[in-house]
């Protein structure tokens, strides 16, 4: 009933996992995870409250392969499927023999993919070619995964949600909660093509790129972006014209003002001066 994929980054230390399946809202009901301690996915005829579970074993210190064990020896695992990673990049995974078929799993060096329910063999040879292939940071590899394994047929059903979490490797602090990404898509007809747009539209907002922001940003706010864009490229005109936009929508000047020390307004402010 659902695909997904878990990973670490052997050079950040950040730990991950993306996933879709036919049902509502996915993200609340395979990935587990805790900064500093490991990701887990629990899939098919999993109860929600096994992935802490497990993530407490891992934080006990207990190995993901003596965690999978534990769970496949029991009974009542027997539809059940689960991967399990650790902050050490220790991984392991089990299919439960009760589990709907095309399923099964397969495993690497730091990372997992799993599925059942599957519309081909090929979802998941395809999901780990495209991992190993991928490039960049964690998020984006565990998207193109996940995005291989759509495109291989994915959740026989049909498409409806996805979800992409990576924490980081070490814990939380009071200045740093360890969540890199969090990002859902609960119900859609294209559900990992629009994570993928939530996942650029992160990328945008974390690096500032105001002149995407301008046209992918919520209506309101992309005469804001679009202000900023302008500045940052010295078009006076441009970034009249947006700012003037902003003013015209009901309580934004209020807020304007109140913004007047944000050094990124008062570029915007020097530019028109």
């Amino acid at each position: 009933m659902t695909f997904s994929v878990v990973a670490r980054d052997p050079g950040t230390g950040d730990m991950g996992i993306a996933v879709s399946s036919c049902i509502l809202a996915v993200g609340r009901a395979v990935p587990s995870a805790r900064p500093g301690v490991g990701v887990v996915a629990v899939q098919a005829r999993s109860p929600r409250g096994l992935g802490q579970v497990l993530l407490g074993g891992l934080a006990e210190g207990t190995a993901p392969a003596v965690l999978v064990r534990r769970a496949a020896h029991a009974a009542e695992d027997v539809d059940r499927q689960i991967a399990v990673l650790g902050a050490d990049g220790a991984v392991a995974a089990d299919t439960g023999p009760g589990s709907f078929p095309v399923s099964g799993h397969l495993v690497g060096e730091g990372w997992s993919v799993q599925g059942n329910m599957l519309a081909s063999p090929e979802v998941l040879p395809a999901m780990a070619r495209a991992h190993e292939a991928a490039r960049g940071p964690l998020a984006d590899r565990l998207l193109a995964a996940l995005t291989a394994g759509q495109d291989a047929g994915g959740d026989l059903r049909g498409r409806q949600s996805a979800a992409l979490l990576v924490v980081s490797g070490g814990p939380a602090s009071e200045e740093d909660d360890g969540v890199r990404v969090d990002l859902r898509v609960d119900d859609s007809g294209d559900p990992v093509a629009q994570l993928r747009v939530l996942r650029n539209l992160q990328r945008a907002y974390d690096e500032r790129d105001y002149e995407t922001l301008a046209l992918f940003a919520p209506e309101g706010a992309r005469d804001l972006y679009a202000a900023l864009a302008a500045s940052r490229r010295g078009d006076r005109a441009a970034a009249r014209e947006a700012l003037e936009a902003v003013r015209a929508r009901p309580g934004w000047s209020a807020w304007l003002a109140s913004m007047a020390g944000d050094a990124r307004l008062s570029a915007v402010s020097r530019l028109l001066g």
